[in-house]
């Protein structure tokens, strides 16, 4: 047992001065990836700040119809709520789809975005991990990988980002709300978390100190279109293989909005940009979705044992885009 400093926060300003005065410190809201990481012996914090009494667990709209989610609201409470469902029915999909039951009821959405990208060999003290030990290797470029990065890893690391509410936010436009010595910003949900390159131990964009304090899911995305689709192993509790999140609206038989988010083949939710770009403006058919989408994946770099996922990739993201494009109410 390692002893650390237990600080339960009651402000937003208590909790990041707290953390801020502590190298070696964490923020705890469910605790569903922390405690196990500290059980592991993988995370060691010499503070550990509670925020779970934060007034930070409300979904509201705003005045210019936007909708602000607490950075403490339960991902459970999230999936369920009304707003959520009927405006952003692809972050309840990808909520539903992560964890079990249990842990949706403990897991926070701030939580949800700050857990670790990791794979077993992060989590296993014996085995080499740049992310847990820079400069110690990556066990998994050579071990086992199936179920690693095929886009934007380095030599450094290739594990995936584990989130599926992520990948949602991301296809939604969403920005994540920090709070930290200096102030109030927002980053792009696309944006938040990092691809590894030569620091795969920093995972996200918020620097120390820095708290969630909740996440804007703007207005221009809410009511259109939108579905998330997941492949796994098992029917539940387990990471996805592959995963993409959609919001598609079209007009007259042209595309007029499109945004897509990958999950499962990066360091951090892949917003496809390329096939963006090549959809929006032409028509819905199958044949410009499977162009479309082959042409973000052209980049994708398959190790030894995971070159199946860029075609599950690929059939997922045509399969979900069909069924958007083809459906009167987009569901």
């Amino acid at each position: 047992m390692k002893s650390f400093r237990y600080v339960r926060a009651h402000s937003v300003e208590e909790a990041t001065a707290a953390h801020a005065g502590r190298p070696s410190s964490r923020y705890l809201g469910g605790g569903t990836n922390l405690v196990d990481l500290m059980k592991l012996g993988v995370e060691s914090p010499r503070a550990v700040i509670d925020i779970s009494a934060l007034p930070l667990d409300s979904v509201e709209e705003l005045r210019d119809g936007s909708v602000r989610v607490g950075a403490t609201v339960r991902n459970s409470d999230l999936a369920a709520h009304p707003l959520v469902r009927e405006r952003y029915p692809v972050l309840s999909q990808a909520l539903l789809s992560g964890a079990s039951g249990q842990l949706r009821n403990m897991a926070t959405t701030g939580g949800n975005l700050l857990q670790r990208t990791r794979c077993p060999y992060f989590q296993d003290l014996a085995m080499p991990c740049n992310k847990r030990a820079p400069g110690s290797g990556c066990g998994a470029r050579d071990g086992i990988h199936r179920d690693h990065a095929v886009l934007g890893h380095s030599r450094q690391c290739i594990a995936t980002h584990p989130s599926d509410m992520a990948v949602a936010l991301a296809a939604l436009d969403a920005q994540v709300e920090l709070y930290g010595a200096r102030g109030r910003r927002t980053v792009p949900a696309a944006e938040f978390h990092r691809l590894p390159g030569e620091r795969p131990d920093v995972d996200t964009e918020i620097t120390h100190g820095e708290l969630i304090t909740g996440v804007l899911l703007p207005s221009a995305t809410a009511g259109l279109p939108c579905a998330y689709r997941k492949a796994r192993d098992r029917a539940s509790y387990a990471f996805a293989l592959a995963s993409v999140a959609v919001v598609l609206s079209v007009e007259e038989s042209v595309v007029r909005e499109v945004r897509i988010a990958f999950g499962g083949l990066a360091h951090r939710p892949w917003r496809a940009l390329r096939a963006e770009r090549e959809l929006l403006g032409g028509p819905p058919s199958g044949e410009a979705f499977r162009r479309a989408v082959d042409t973000e994946l052209a980049e994708a770099e398959p190790l030894r044992d995971n070159s199946f996922k860029v075609p599950l990739a690929r059939n997922l993201a045509c399969d979900v885009l069909g069924r958007l494009a083809a459906s009167p109410t987009g569901s």
